[in-house]
């Protein structure tokens, strides 16, 4: 389906300013299709735009959440002409509402046809009309409205005059991306001088968890809210927006807390013709999403908190067994546990990046390029390797980067220690032609991590099996890599001279 903006841009001569407008209204026409208990439809005048009536595209369709629909087929997309849009022509041509008109019918649905034109003030005095919303009402549950429906339907009239003077949608605060909280939610209707004049039930009970329990109509809102505030400076700054409000600005949401209840409050100014005849306030009662919020950010930092401290207790064990190595008389002892230190810090790595992480998962380069820096302290001091890593490995969840750094640290350290051997006596390591260096690189292919760590060494000795191996680094990455990772593992000679270790470990949902 062809967004608004491409319709727009493909079958009418509006300017990317003209769209940008539609966008908001689109953003924002909910509360009107739920206020009218009608479908909003917004139609565009197609090119050529010679003829009489014109063409009409439509971009765009809400639904009401409110009452039945008049359409159960999708109307973006189509382009009508003729006797069936005489009305949009009108309130196009006329910039002026359109309400005369007998009942239509769509199959065995009795509808009522509205036309609304959509003003864009520029620099002239009126603005220019770009488009029009046709508000059409299903009228086969019609019965006597209640006082509910009423303000409803009155408040629409006010919002669709707005809209026909171009005050309307109201311009988007930074940050703000839904058009919460909804008519459903709460509405509260104040005069010109912020005195409530209606309010829904859902309204009555949000101001009711905040510890006010008489009825609304009659109160001074603003005054009323700075009371019932738990922080002074916040329900002073709450009562301001209602005020700014009713002075016909458009203040941005805000969320107001008092005895333990959270309501989100938006205010619109009323101002049909250009007269501030007062505001529209919507309230949500978020209470119960704030708590889960403040436990999901609980939760969070207790969690990054447990990989701080296991962090702090690998690094702990890893220095007592480096010190440990160095009051062990045995070269053999002594590597052992030098090697142990190394897959502790490597394992130390992981919760360090995840105490910094806002969910379970690591931005894995990073904990690759220190594993691989710190591998290359294993050659001699004399030798010229090199580690570098090619692609990326992206962001990985915890369970995996566990176990993948440990098997990376082996393999890397097997690449320095036996692709580039020392000779005897401290002598230089035996290097290939050239500098010796390991290459780490990394893609993903479809759903799986493809990691391969290459060095241009001295190769695999002759027969050499990995499943036969008694090496205890290659028994680690063979039961990390087939169990832990479930992937697999194979080590072989490189075509051009070296060793590579080909790990592919699959990242589907475990």
């Amino acid at each position: 389906m062809s967004t608004l903006r491409d319709l727009a841009e493909e079958h009418t001569d509006l300017r990317p300013g003209d769209i940008d407008h539609l966008h908001r209204l689109a953003g924002d026409w909910q509360l009107l299709s739920d206020l009218s208990f009608a479908d909003l439809l917004l139609w565009v005048p197609v090119r050529p735009p010679d003829t009489r009536p014109r063409s009409f595209l439509c971009v765009a369709q809400v639904r009401p959440t409110t009452a039945p629909t008049a359409y159960q087929d999708d109307q973006v997309g189509r382009i009508v002409g003729g006797p069936e849009v005489a009305h949009l022509d009108i309130a196009y041509a006329q910039a002026r509402i359109w309400r005369e008109g007998d009942p239509v019918w769509y199959g065995d649905t009795p509808a009522r046809h509205e036309a609304i034109p959509v003003r864009i003030r520029g620099e002239e005095e009126h603005g220019e009309v770009v488009a029009v919303i046709g508000r059409d009402t299903n009228l086969s549950t019609a019965r006597t409205p209640s006082q509910l429906e009423l303000n409803y339907l009155t408040t629409a009239d006010d919002l669709a005059q707005m809209v026909a003077d171009g005050t309307f949608p109201p311009p988007r605060h930074p940050g703000e991306t839904t058009s919460a909280p909804r008519v459903g939610d709460g509405l509260i209707r104040l005069d010109a001088s912020g005195k409530v004049t209606y309010a829904s039930p859902n309204a009555q009970s949000a101001y009711r968890r905040l510890g006010f329990s008489a009825h609304l109509v009659g109160e001074e809102l603003a005054e009323l809210t700075r009371r019932l505030a738990a922080d002074p400076l916040e329900g002073t700054d709450t009562a301001e927006r209602m005020l700014a409000a009713l002075r016909g600005e458009h203040p941005a949401r805000k969320e107001f807390e008092a005895r333990g209840a959270t309501v989100l409050m938006r205010a619109l100014p009323l101002m049909p013709a250009g007269v501030p005849i007062g505001s529209l306030v919507l309230v949500r009662d978020v209470t119960e999403v704030r708590r889960r919020d403040r436990a999901l950010m609980t939760k969070d930092a207790t969690i990054r908190e447990i990989h701080h401290r296991v962090k702090n207790n690998l690094q702990t064990v890893a220095a007592l067994l480096r010190l440990q190595a160095r009051r062990v008389d045995n070269s053999e002892a002594r590597m052992a546990l030098q090697e142990s230190v190394r897959r502790v810090a490597s394992i130390a790595l992981v919760h360090e990046t995840l105490s910094m992480s806002s969910d379970e998962a690591v931005e894995f380069d990073g904990i690759v390029d220190r594993v691989a820096s710190a591998a290359t302290e294993v050659a001699a001091t004399e030798s010229a390797v090199t580690m570098r890593r090619e692609g990326t490995f992206g962001v990985l969840p915890a369970e995996i980067a566990t176990s993948l750094v440990m098997v990376l640290n082996e393999l890397l350290i097997n690449a320095v220690e036996h692709g580039f051997p020392g000779g005897e006596d401290g002598e230089a390591p035996v290097l290939p032609e050239g500098p010796g260096e390991v290459v780490v690189a990394a893609h993903r292919f479809r759903q799986q991590l493809h990691v391969t760590v290459a060095d241009n060494g001295r190769g695999l000795p002759e027969g050499f099996r990995a499943d036969a191996s008694g090496r205890l680094g290659l028994q680690i990455v063979r039961a990390l890599a087939t169990g832990e990772l479930r992937g697999s593992i194979e080590l072989r000679n490189r075509a051009g001279g070296g060793t590579e270790a080909v790990l592919v470990v699959p990242l589907g949902k475990r």
